[in-house]
């Protein structure tokens, strides 16, 4: 796998990520991936061969080739065709609903071709124009442009919405919302509205995912393994709230998770 990562033009640091890419040589036998929530949208191109990504045990669709993939609250599996060639654009998590006017709920746990949130003319043209772009720095130069025409200089993000997920990210997902809202519960039921206008998820549910992603980096980077210590340095009340959450959002337990074949690309996500 060659995976490799981009930092955004100064003027879209507050709202993109990083862009990325992941190229894999075709392999004969591919095995299934286990796509796990990190709290993102993204939008990707697939520029290698088709993707299949399963809806059921043994059903599945082929993903669009240029699409959004929005909030995920629970995991899922992807399983290349053949040569795996993709460039994509990872979204903070509220970062996203400034380019796009349908509710960004409408997105949640679902892949949606770009043609139907920008147009068919615009969403075509941008397609085409990755596709026939010849390195990532080209790529990144033509989503650049696109996102800052695409931009409502209007648009801002809403103040209790950011404040709240600076807040989750800087307590790795432990702050809790009456805390954050200092009980203010106006405030609480606003929240919640923009949250789903502008994010997709709950605040609940992000700070959960944000919580695991603390625990998963903890124990791919092997700073420990003992789960009660894991649990502990990631903020869970006891070692099964955290095990409940672990299995929620990746379908197996923490001893599992490790060495399993299925979670090689997730687990290279999160390194």
């Amino acid at each position: 796998m060659n995976y490799q990562t981009f930092q955004p033009h100064p003027d879209l640091q507050a709202l993109v990520n990083c862009y990325w890419t992941l190229e894999v040589p075709a392999e004969k036998d591919a095995q299934k991936q286990r796509i796990i929530p990190d709290g993102c949208i993204e939008m990707a191109f697939i520029l290698g061969d088709d993707v299949k990504r399963y809806t059921s045990e043994g059903e599945f669709i082929i993903q669009p080739r240029a699409m959004v993939l929005g909030q995920t609250i629970e995991p899922f599996y992807i399983e290349p065709t053949g040569y795996v060639n993709t460039f994509a654009i990872r979204f903070y998590p509220y970062g996203f609903a400034n380019f796009v006017t349908i509710p960004i709920k409408n997105l949640v746990n679902k892949e949606t071709p770009i043609e139907l949130l920008f147009g068919e003319k615009d969403g075509n043209a941008l397609e085409k124009k990755i596709i026939e772009a010849s390195d990532s720095r080209e790529r990144i130069g033509i989503i650049e442009r696109f996102l800052l025409d695409k931009m409502n200089e209007k648009s801002t993000i809403d103040s209790i919405v950011k404040s709240t997920i600076d807040a989750l990210l800087l307590t790795n997902g432990s702050a809790s919302i009456g805390a954050i809202l200092k009980g203010d519960l106006s405030k609480r039921r606003q929240l919640e509205r923009n949250f789903l206008k502008q994010i997709g998820v709950s605040p609940k549910q992000l700070g959960k995912v944000i919580r695991l992603q603390t625990a998963l980096k903890m124990m791919l980077n092997k700073e420990t393994e003992n789960l009660t210590n894991i649990a502990y340095e990631s903020e869970y009340f006891d070692q099964a709230h955290f095990i409940k959450d672990f299995k929620e959002f990746t379908g197996i337990n923490p001893k599992k998770f490790l060495g399993n074949e299925s979670m090689a690309l997730s687990t290279l996500f999160y390194k």
